[in-house]
């Protein structure tokens, strides 16, 4: 009797054994695992520790002569349960952490476009005495009035390519600068080879000036002093070019075009605009 209860005894240790070991070594994983998470929830937590949800119970001693295989799977089971936990948990954690991260990114782009917005420069409002362009006081000469007219009335002169130019000359008097531009590019396409060509691309500028676009403005003078060197417009587009220009902020780009104008139209400057040149090159510093 006594020899069959030892060997089943040893039979029973023989199986607890390795059972026991296997268990242990899951039990030293979850110990490393869930000192992984306590420094992810408390980094820096001087090893602050959760205290379990699942307390070790009290097991019953099994009376002598009974195999110990019950209690190994009670154990097995609660170990089993104390990993999922611990899968859920660290599952809970990293989406917590990708969700912040993903604040941290809205916030982030929120604030450069803040920053941008902030840092867009404000359209300077023109100082007493500048004329409408922007620029300093002037006196180039505009195209005359047609004699005995009205605004409203149809300029009516027998040259087509004249009354076409007034036509513009009137909508951008009126300040109606989309209906002045249309006209005015049409006077330039239509009759290129007419003196009010030139015209009409100086006043296109002006035009775009008025309205508050001083990069069309620029390319609208360039364009005249390009395609009609000759024109009647050229110097007064080369100046109206650096009022372009100083509004975009470019005052060394200004100052070339000053000098330019000074030196291919030197000779054909009228006093008035010779003055209006000095008093730009001055406000622009230039050399």
């Amino acid at each position: 009797m006594m020899t069959k209860w030892m060997a089943g005894a040893a039979l029973a240790l023989v199986v607890a054994t390795p059972a026991a070991a296997q268990i242990e070594g899951r039990v030293g994983k979850l110990e490393a695992e869930m000192r992984a998470v306590q420094r992810k929830v408390f980094p820096g937590g001087a090893g602050a520790m959760v205290e379990p949800q699942i307390a070790p119970s009290t097991a019953p001693v099994d009376a002598a002569g009974v195999p110990a295989t019950s209690a190994l799977t009670d154990i097995t089971a609660r170990v089993t349960s104390l990993e999922q936990q611990m899968a859920s948990m660290t599952g809970q954690i990293e989406q917590t952490q990708y969700k912040l991260r993903q604040l941290e990114q809205q916030f982030e782009d929120y604030r450069k476009a803040t920053d941008a917005k902030l840092t867009q420069p404000v359209a300077p409002v023109p100082a007493p005495g500048a004329d409408a362009a922007g620029g300093p006081d002037v006196t180039v000469p505009q195209a005359p009035e047609p004699v005995n007219s009205t605004p409203a009335a149809a300029p009516s002169s027998g040259d087509p390519a004249e009354d076409a130019y007034l036509a513009g000359y009137r909508l951008w008097q009126a300040k109606d600068y989309p209906a002045a531009e249309a006209q005015l590019k049409k006077v330039v396409a239509t009759y290129p080879k007419h003196r009010r060509a030139s015209f009409a691309q100086n006043l296109l500028g002006r035009s775009y000036l008025d309205e508050g676009k001083p990069s069309l403005a620029s390319i609208a003078f360039y364009d005249n002093y390009k395609k009609f060197p000759d024109g009647e417009r050229a110097p007064d587009s080369l100046f109206y070019l650096g009022t372009a220009l100083l509004k975009l902020d470019k005052p060394a780009d200004a100052c070339k075009v000053y000098g330019e104008l000074t030196d291919v139209y030197g000779s054909k400057i009228s006093p008035g605009l010779k003055a209006d040149v000095a008093k730009a090159r001055t406000a622009a510093k230039c050399k």
